[in-house]
């Protein structure tokens, strides 16, 4: 009895240690979800793993099935076997002898959204196709979103061009078909100009890139560039660009009336001190001249001034050391003292018609010395 025991409790122990073999170490890894544009194609990312030895690709039989029935099968090597709707629609990407079930359908139907499940089966060789192993990954399967239309490309750009500069704009589309990658066109541009890249992003997602590369003019300001892409099946997005371009920075529009004022200036400036120098050597030369009309004006007037009027400008005419007889002289000159003298209105008679002075007598008794100062005393006055 407890022999039965002891090898009872071994043979569940080994039981153990042997079901992950043939159990959890068959694996698969499938995306969940995943875009699908309808009319264009999309891949499946999918790898497994197996704990037998490296097992060629003759032995092994890939399946892909409906998760609710493993006989309702949309891709089988016998296409005799495959859902009438997905015939000539689907096939495997990579070998199986490498662990990759990717799988690939085009042409994609409104109701091909899923779920889809990877199920593997083993055969006894090369030559017997009989299968001792089967394994269903129903636990991972993929369901599709359908759109019926194609994602708009990204632009990614600076926003103002400079004129006569590079300018560089990278238009990038999110797709699931790395198969059939989309074809991004420019609306101008030629093939030097561009570079293409197509990435992987992960969970079953691809980046198509392409970038340009262009020289911006001045009459390309305001002007529209388009990134077009093309999807597997004709369907077609497009993103545009308004252009921004600005001029090339100088400043010659600052130079230019720099120069011109400073210039302006400084020819300004030799002209006034031309000027300033050119009066002063004239004043000095006035100055300097002693025996000039200026210098004789300026001491007569000066000395007129100081010393009041002197004898009148008949009385210079007459010859030095004559005597006036007064016997000839008119009555009617001293019969009116000069207090009696009315005085009349003021105006400036010419020196023949001006009367006599009652200071005349002692104007005659005057010397030389004050004959020319009288002159220039009296048209100075007037």
């Amino acid at each position: 009895m407890d022999k039965e025991r002891q090898m009872m409790i071994f043979c569940m122990f080994l039981a153990a240690i042997i079901s992950p073999v043939f159990t959890e170490d068959w694996r698969a890894d499938v995306v969940k979800e995943l875009d699908a544009l309808v009319t264009s194609c999309i891949v499946v990312p999918c790898s497994f793993t197996h704990p037998k030895e490296n097992l060629p690709t003759s032995r092994l039989r890939g399946i892909w099935h409906r998760s609710t029935d493993k006989d309702q099968r949309i891709y089988y090597e016998d296409s005799t076997q495959v859902l009438e709707n997905f015939r000539g629609r689907t096939k495997l990407l990579g070998h199986l002898g490498q662990n990759n079930c990717s799988l690939e359908i085009t042409n994609i139907k409104d109701h091909d959204n899923g779920p889809f499940c990877f199920r593997i089966e083993l055969a006894r060789t090369e030559t017997d196709t009989s299968t001792v192993d089967k394994f269903s990954f129903v636990e991972s399967c993929v369901t599709f979103t359908m759109l019926p239309d194609p994602p708009n490309p990204t632009l990614i750009h600076q926003k103002t061009a400079i004129q006569d500069r590079p300018y560089t704009i990278t238009c990038s589309v999110r797709h699931t078909c790395p198969s059939h990658v989309p074809k991004l066109t420019w609306s101008r541009g030629t093939a030097d100009e561009v570079i293409e890249v197509h990435k992987e992003t992960g969970f079953g997602y691809w980046e198509a890139q392409s970038i340009l590369t262009i020289i911006p003019e001045e009459k390309d300001d305001h002007s529209d560039v388009t990134c077009t892409a093309q999807f597997n099946g004709q369907k077609t997005s497009s993103k545009t660009l308004t252009l921004y371009v600005k001029r090339t920075e100088n400043y010659n529009h600052i130079i230019i009336p720099t120069v011109a004022v400073i210039g302006t200036a400084v020819i300004f400036a030799v002209f006034c001190i031309f000027m300033v120098k050119r009066y002063k050597k004239r004043i000095a030369e006035l100055q300097s001249g002693d025996g000039s009309m200026w210098n004789r004006l300026s001491r007569l007037s000066r000395r007129i001034r100081s010393d009041g009027p002197g004898p009148s400008r008949s009385d210079q005419r007459r010859p030095k050391g004559d005597t006036v007889d007064l016997g000839h002289m008119p009555k009617n000159l001293n019969s009116k003292s000069c207090a009696d003298q009315k005085p009349s209105k003021a105006r400036f008679p010419s020196p023949k018609s001006q009367p006599k002075s009652c200071n005349y007598q002692e104007d005659l008794n005057d010397g030389d010395d004050y004959m020319n100062t009288a002159d220039l005393n009296i048209y100075g006055n007037i």
